[in-house]
């Protein structure tokens, strides 16, 4: 599990997919929520500016990520 600190109030989760490398691009970032492999708290998660706090965690095809 990678473990990212937030700087501010929230991140949004395609920034997140870019910030952790769990994306290699914005577009890519997109199309892995677009096709439903994005889980976030355990929810599938479809939107993509979708603000995530510290406490939140997301799961990925390529690993898991918690935030602080």
């Amino acid at each position: 599990m990678t473990t990212f600190k937030i700087n501010g109030e929230y991140i949004e989760l395609i920034k997140l997919l870019k910030a952790t490398q769990m994306a290699e691009s914005g577009a890519q970032a997109q199309m892995l929520v677009v096709d439903k492999q994005i889980k976030v708290n355990g929810q599938l998660e479809m939107r993509k500016r979708a603000k995530l706090k510290a406490g939140d965690k997301v799961e990925t095809p390529f690993g898991k990520i918690e935030l602080t």
